[in-house]
């Protein structure tokens, strides 16, 4: 998998940090003087606890566009709306240095959660967080009767980087076809109504996501 980075496919982390990857010079960065860059919690963007649904809350210096309409159904449109909260629950995760984030877990279960939460450790590991703009687009969603579904999707990250939290550096990287990503994901509706990611493989420079 690769969410925000190389999830599933790869979980090294190297000196330079290539989690996040792919951004580009012009991207808007947080100040090296703003708490907001060192992960504090005046939060971007906030989903109020649904049910027994935790809330997520991010720092301002992170940004998500969903270019994935309603599609009229109401599973798949359930699919779509957990799955964005799924992706805001990871980095939530990250922001916190905590790879046990209650978040997370309430939106992973399985292989996809034991490899999420590897991921997550790999940026405590390495001290650092991600900041930026992330785009979601070209969404196709399945439903079946059998209370499972399929979700393909493709991220951009090329306005979205590693930060450091020790001196608040923000690791910006050129962008190439690797900024682009398509996500296959498989997921369950478990017993509290929830669509949780069961699943997760992801491929860079797919020629379904670049532009």
């Amino acid at each position: 998998m690769n969410r925000r980075t190389a999830l599933l496919t790869t979980l090294a982390v190297t000196t330079a940090l290539t989690l996040t990857a792919c951004g580009s010079e012009d991207t808007d960065t947080p100040a090296k003087s703003s708490d907001k860059a060192a992960g504090s919690t005046a939060p971007s963007s906030s989903a109020p606890a649904s049910d027994d649904r935790p809330a997520i809350e991010l720092p301002a210096d992170l940004s998500y566009t969903f270019d994935w309409p309603k599609t009229g159904d109401k599973e798949k449109d359930a699919v779509l709306a957990d799955s964005e909260q799924s992706i805001k629950a990871v980095d939530q995760a990250i922001v916190h240095q905590n790879p046990r984030d209650r978040a997370y877990l309430s939106y992973y279960e399985g292989e996809a959660a034991v490899q999420t939460e590897k991921f997550i450790q790999a940026y405590v590991d390495a001290k650092a967080r991600v900041t930026g703009k992330y785009r979601y687009y070209n969404p196709t969603v399945q439903v079946r009767d059998s209370g499972s579904a399929s979700l393909v999707y493709c991220e951009d990250q090329s306005k979205a980087f590693d930060m450091y939290l020790k001196d608040r550096k923000v690791n910006r990287t050129p962008v190439t076809a690797n900024s682009y990503v398509l996500y296959t994901t498989q997921l369950r509706k478990n017993d509290e109504g929830v669509w949780v990611v069961t699943k997760l493989l992801s491929e860079r420079g797919h020629d379904q996501c670049r532009p």
